[in-house]
């Protein structure tokens, strides 16, 4: 299965039995905006709701990060997910936080897991079909799931790796130069990172941009996509949308710092400021 599907190809495939489709939009603490609630008033029929901030490891002070395989099988499978079905992943903002439920589904060995290019924005915006209220019960499922760790970076690995480091950040974030909406994290970025802002491989409707265009956008940064690559962003949401368009680009030896700068800029270690 493709990592992006279209509109068109979903509206063509929603009623197939084989097919899983979950909204996992969520919001910036600063956007003010229940995603949930908003799931209760329009989503895409025989959606589920994909709580990205219960679905993780509810015990670390860091946000979401990635639960323990177990609890994510028995999570998604309450979502009717099943290792056999093919699992499609929206957002009510376009693409953004649908990618890190594409990223969680693939580090979880789950590749037959694709976005919606557009998402619920770009469905509506077609007159579609939506549904409001709550969604259907689902028949819980026996869902599977085995951490692929080659697809998941540590702190202490970012210390020493030799991968490429790519943040996701704004580069006024990037460079030190705001401060970081999390308290007690520090501004500035992993010495030797490159950024390359996620909203730049974004058109304005929330779709993702030609291949032409993302490769352009990495070539700026000068990242090699024939060697290894780490993304990483604020907390681990927007550097999947990076690792989503590295793999559309062919790229293939990706992984993703689930602590990300939230961990980063609060460990103590060493940070750069400026370009």
């Amino acid at each position: 299965m493709k990592n992006l599907i279209s509109t068109e190809w979903l509206a063509n495939h929603l009623n197939d039995p084989d097919i899983c489709v979950l909204d996992c939009s969520w919001h910036l603490p600063s956007a003010k905006r229940n995603a949930n609630a908003e799931f209760d008033a329009a989503h895409i029929p025989g959606a589920a709701f994909f709580d990205l901030d219960a679905i993780s490891d509810t015990q670390s002070k860091l946000p979401h990060m990635l639960p323990s395989a177990e609890k994510f099988g028995r999570e998604v499978s309450k979502l009717g997910a099943a290792n056999n079905k093919k699992i499609i992943c929206y957002d009510s903002v376009g693409l953004f936080s649908a990618a890190r439920a594409w990223w969680m589904f693939k580090a979880f060995g789950h590749l037959n897991v694709a976005v919606l290019d557009g998402g619920l924005v770009k469905w509506l915006a077609e007159n579609r079909e939506s549904k409001a209220g709550p969604a259907a019960q689902k028949p819980h499922a026996n869902y599977w799931a085995k951490l692929d760790e080659a697809f998941v970076s540590t702190i202490d690995e970012m210390a020493n790796t030799k991968a490429q480091i790519i943040d996701a950040r704004s580069p006024a974030r990037f460079r030190g130069e705001e401060p970081e909406p999390r308290a007690g994290v520090k501004p500035g970025h992993i010495p030797g990172a490159k950024n390359v802002h996620y909203g730049s491989l974004l058109h304005s409707n929330g779709t993702l941009r030609h291949p032409n265009d993302l490769m352009a956008a990495f070539r700026k940064a000068k990242v090699n996509l024939d060697k290894p690559i780490v993304t990483s962003c604020g907390s681990g949401v927007t550097a999947a949308i990076l690792t989503l368009a590295l793999t559309e680009l062919g790229a293939t030896d990706l992984k993703l710092y689930d602590g990300s700068w939230a961990e980063w800029g609060a460990s103590g270690r060493e940070i750069a400021v400026g370009a």
